[in-house]
């Protein structure tokens, strides 16, 4: 959608200008002033009503003047109809492949359809032609886009989809009609903050001498990342945080696509890595805030796509391997696809993509105890998951099971002859993976009483003959079965300490001497990387209970990239806040918010462990409300200059049995539905309340 002022907008005072996103109300605002008069934009995409509005005003009566109209990088055509509405009709190109003014294309045909609503006695709409509309003398117009296309899922052909978008799109506009802008924007908020109040974050400085908070100034975004490594200002990573979590609230909704490389916002015809979900780390990071960040409807789309992958995955598990069950690589798209991507085998020969998937959908289960999702949805999954994994190992010397051939994600190593390398067998990762899933798998069975099927036994039986996770001569995580050596000590992939997070093979309880060594791979991996490299190593470091260490790679992230010169930057932040590569890419900000919350809280289904990586020198006091743990478990934190000062937790689940844990100290807890329990520093019961 584009808009034409006349020049006189182009003198607007500078000092007015302001534009700005209102995360509790997810509207962007953009105001400015022209000769004495304030013009004002209002922004917001609706998920109720399946609309992007706009909503324009001048101060002084019938001041608002301009011409708007649609347009695409790809084959289209617009017209204005009698009710002053848009239409462009469009198509892709039947392949992939730049699209070219005569072509005819074949692909997938869209409609985008806009309404205009002008308000104001001397407005005036005339069409120019035949495809703008021009607003004259009006007091404030909306502007509402409808949008649809011929997509009808994976599995069919656009050629021979049934889906007329025309219609649709129209069919949106004309639901509308009898609702003002005022509805439109009420329906809006109400259905976002249902999800995003679910979580506050505060976080401050110390309130003692030396402890000055940051003055309350207005700034923009980009000199606030600027001045971070200065000021180490709390309010913005409360802002990057929740950024994230509007973010998954605005781009992964049931009914949706998942989120992709770059959630939905992608600019560009051929995007970067074609925008593509990437699975050995980047469309599962898009998801790891979900459940500790109280958004667990958001996972919906992941798991839809989970089951078009497995329908996809098991012809390449038959095709490539002759083996049964499903299986996925590193890159998929929205066709479902699983067979490994083109190019070199350091990064398509990796068939653990679903494997890795499918720990989400255990995770999923541990947060909500949903026990219908896990057997309608979750285990059938895990069943043709462990399936392909089964008949994927094959035995190889000392009786482990192996895999082979085998990758570390996108990295290579030198091989005994001196030559770099990237296949080899049972890669830390593979094996770390499957331990995971098969682990869930048995979880799983027993929770819904299938621990005597065949499947398993055959997955009990070979749990007990997976490789032991190794740890090298330099007293780091092997990255391969083997200890080869490293060309590449700093890579961006942390991939061999998946047993540590998101994985949980790998605990200070119960694997001390492994985290050691994890302990010692981080730094010799070091802190520069991309930006979803950066948040992984937080996540890792909190897991380890690091908080030095995982701050450092937070406040790591805070550098501003400037987009014309992206090459001289690795990771950073963009001046909207987008997490850079670079380029662009969106699963960082997943990541940061999954990040900060590990930091605060951390569980399994019977354990709660408070604050266990808060950098108590950094934020000193702070709050955090909502925040969910394994177990349906809701926390609410409460410290003070780097003591807990009080916990409150209520359970979804009727007489579960918690173990709070504080800097060594452990009490065990009962907890009753429907009733709040708070405690103090000491972990004391000091009252109950009900929800």
């Amino acid at each position: 959608m584009k808009m034409d002022f006349d020049e006189s907008h182009a003198k607007y005072s500078e000092e007015s200008y302001r534009r700005e996103l209102d995360l509790d109300s997810a509207v962007a605002r953009v105001t400015y002033s022209v000769a004495g008069v304030e013009f004002t934009r209002e922004h917001f995409v609706s998920h109720p009503d399946q609309v992007f509005v706009t909503r324009i005003a001048g101060s002084e009566p019938g001041s608002l003047s301009f011409t708007v109209y649609l347009d695409s990088k790809l084959h289209h055509k617009s017209s204005v109809n009698v009710e002053n509405q848009i239409v462009m009709e469009g198509a892709c190109p039947g392949i992939r492949a730049r699209p070219k003014a005569n072509e005819n294309p074949k692909g997938i045909k869209f409609c985008a359809s806009l309404e205009v609503r002008v308000s104001g006695g001397r407005s005036a709409v005339s069409v120019l032609d035949g495809r703008k509309l021009k607003v004259e003398n009006s007091d404030s117009v909306i502007l509402i886009l409808a949008a649809a296309s011929t997509f009808d899922g994976p599995f069919t052909r656009p050629s021979d989809s049934t889906r007329d978008p025309k219609a649709e799109s129209l069919r949106a506009l004309e639901s509308l009609r009898g609702l003002s802008y005022s509805d439109l924007l009420g329906r809006h908020v109400d259905d976002y903050q249902k999800l995003f109040h679910r979580v506050s974050l505060q976080l401050k400085k110390s309130s003692v001498a030396g402890g000055k908070e940051s003055e309350d100034v207005v700034a923009s975004a980009a000199e606030r990342v600027k001045s971070f490594q200065a000021d180490e200002d709390p309010a913005l990573v409360e802002l990057l945080f929740q950024y994230g979590r509007y973010l998954l609230i605005s781009c992964s909704r049931p009914g949706t696509q998942p989120a992709n490389l770059q959630g939905i916002w992608n600019k560009d015809v051929e995007p970067p890595w074609d925008g593509a979900p990437h699975l050995n780390i980047n469309l599962q990071m898009n998801y790891w805030p979900s459940l500790t960040c109280n958004l667990s409807e958001c996972q919906q789309p992941l798991f839809d796509y989970m089951s078009a992958l497995a329908i996809n995955g098991s012809k390449t598990a038959k095709v490539n391997y002759e083996a049964s069950g499903w299986v996925v690589h590193q890159v998929s798209d929205i066709w479902a696809k699983t067979s490994p991507d083109r190019g070199q085998a350091v990064w398509a020969m990796w068939p653990m993509g679903g494997a890795w998937l499918c720990a989400h959908l255990w995770e999923h289960f541990t947060f909500t105890m949903d026990k219908g999702f896990l057997e309608n949805k979750a285990y059938p999954l895990l069943e043709g998951c462990v399936s392909f994994l089964l008949d994927w190992l094959i035995e190889g010397p000392g009786g482990f099971l192996e895999t082979n051939p085998s990758t570390s994600p996108e990295h290579m190593f030198t091989a005994p002859n001196g030559k770099p390398a990237s296949v080899s067998y049972s890669s830390t990762m593979d094996i770390s993976i499957i331990k995971e899933v098969f682990s869930i798998t048995v979880s799983a069975a027993k929770v819904l009483g299938k621990s005597e099927d065949d499947l398993i036994k055959r997955v009990i039986k070979a749990q007990s003959r997976l490789p032991p996770t190794r740890i090298a001569r330099d007293g780091s995580i092997m990255e391969w079965a083997l200890d080869f050596e490293d060309p590449d000590p700093h890579h961006r992939h942390v991939s061999h300490l998946f047993g540590l997070y998101p994985g949980h093979t790998i605990t200070p309880d119960t694997t001390p001497d492994l985290c050691k060594a994890a302990d010692n791979t981080l730094f010799k991996r070091g802190v520069e990387g991309p930006g979803w490299s950066t948040t992984w190593k937080a996540a890792l470091w909190a897991r380890l209970h690091d908080s030095g260490h995982a701050y450092r790679m937070v406040k790591h992230l805070f550098d501003l990239v400037d987009p014309l010169k992206e090459a001289d930057y690795e990771g950073g932040l963009y001046s909207n806040l987008f997490t850079a590569h670079p380029p662009f890419q969106i699963d960082a900000n997943f990541g940061f918010s999954a990040a900060v919350a590990e930091m605060l809280v951390q569980s399994t289904t019977k354990d709660l462990y408070l604050l266990p990586a808060l950098p108590r020198d950094k934020w000193p006091n702070g709050c955090v409300k909502g925040l969910r743990a394994r177990g349906g478990t809701t926390v609410n934190i409460c410290w003070s200059e780097g003591d807990l000062h009080e916990v409150g937790v209520c359970s979804s689940e009727p007489n579960s049995i918690r173990r709070l844990h504080y800097r060594g100290k452990s009490v065990t807890a009962k907890l009753s539905l429907g009733k709040v329990y708070t405690f103090n520093t000491h972990l004391k019961c000091s009252r109950t309340s009900n929800m």
